[in-house]
């Protein structure tokens, strides 16, 4: 650092200016922020200035971008970057997310990123469409990155970069080598209700998928969870001969189904689907529901023709409207008591399916 702190810009008006990026651009110095705050009244406003120490001159049309007050499905839009692409074209990359579900709406992918286009006007301003939620990529910059593979058979000697963990993950707990082609985690703590636990996972990156993992409780106790926090979890859990649903929402911790398996090696599931949707609203007289989405908890193939699930619950609950913070749901493998093999694991969005 060559010198202390500068004021620049306040911003124009709106709460919590922050995240600012600088910016050349011709003759002018660009100054881009985040305002607004990162829920639905997030935005990005810009101001300029001929030097780095301004004076600042705000666009005449801040914010830049919002669809706060708007029903486009891309909302919270915020925390924004510009960059040019090789063929000269302008872009906006900036972080948003996708609301389900009846008013107030509810998000359960977290942040994610999101890309529009970018024109300059005639007086030098950037000028920033809405957020379309599909369109081409920029001329020249298409550079796809292959996609995690939907089934993990645990064949190697390390895990992939897309598994995480709450916290931190100690070499300890977890092995590719004691069952060769076989994940086993071993329990670190009793409960995923608070940190401590050892935890697996993938984050959910659709709106409707299914996760499938075969595993050998052994004599141990685990199996997989849907997760937002220690206080927002949903888990089918296998251990003392039997599976259970527990849903963990807020203070509340409570068995919703359990049945009797015998030993050895098991198949669970968890679907997620945004269609015949659980349980019905009062508020609505088309009996639909006000959540975004339902969860179902299969023991065995949810496809045999006899199959019905364990339990099906209100994914409002693992929601961040809910929970609050600014992460989404991850889906993952868990031990909470002894040692608990994973033989593979399956992450399938529903188109796929």
């Amino acid at each position: 650092m060559l010198e202390g702190p500068v004021p620049t810009w306040s911003g124009s008006g709106l709460k919590y200016p922050e995240a600012p990026h600088l910016y050349r651009v011709g003759g002018w110095w660009y100054l881009l922020i985040a305002e607004g705050g990162t829920e639905r009244g997030h935005a990005v406003s810009v101001a300029r200035a001929r030097s780095p120490r301004g004076p600042w001159e705000a666009a005449p049309g801040n914010p830049l971008l919002s669809h706060a007050g708007t029903a486009r499905p891309i909302q919270n839009t915020g925390h924004a970057d510009l960059v040019e692409a090789p063929d000269g074209s302008w872009w906006m990359v900036l972080l948003g997310v996708r609301p389900r579900g009846f008013t107030p709406d509810v998000h359960v992918l977290g942040r994610e990123t999101f890309l529009t286009p970018v024109e300059w006007d005639a007086d030098g301003w950037p000028v920033v469409a809405p957020v379309p939620e599909r369109h081409p990529a920029p001329g020249g910059a298409w550079h796809p990155v292959p996609a995690p593979p939907a089934r993990d058979d645990f064949t190697g000697t390390a895990l992939a970069p897309y598994w995480i963990s709450p916290f931190a993950r100690p070499e300890s707990c977890w092995s590719l080598t004691d069952r060769p082609g076989w994940l086993v985690l071993d329990a670190t703590g009793p409960t995923l209700d608070s940190p401590g636990y050892t935890f697996v996972g993938r984050r959910q990156q659709h709106h409707d998928c299914r996760v499938t993992a075969l595993l050998d409780p052994g004599t141990g106790r685990g199996g997989l969870c849907v997760r937002l926090d220690e206080a927002h979890h949903y888990e089918l859990e296998a251990g003392d001969g039997e599976v259970r649903v527990v849903a963990r929402i807020g203070p509340l911790r409570q068995t919703v189904a359990r049945r009797p398996v015998p030993a050895g090696p098991l198949s669970l599931t968890v679907t997620v689907r945004t269609s015949d949707l659980v349980p019905a609203s009062p508020h609505l007289t088309d009996g639909g529901t006000t959540g975004p989405d339902t969860l179902a908890f299969w023991l065995g193939d949810p496809g045999a023709p006899d199959a019905r699930p364990l339990a099906e619950l209100d994914g409002r609950y693992l929601s961040t409207e809910v929970a609050c913070g600014f992460t989404g749901r991850v889906i993952g493998m868990y031990a909470t008591e002894g040692s608990v093999a994973f033989d593979w694991f399956e992450y399938v969005p529903s188109s796929a399916v």
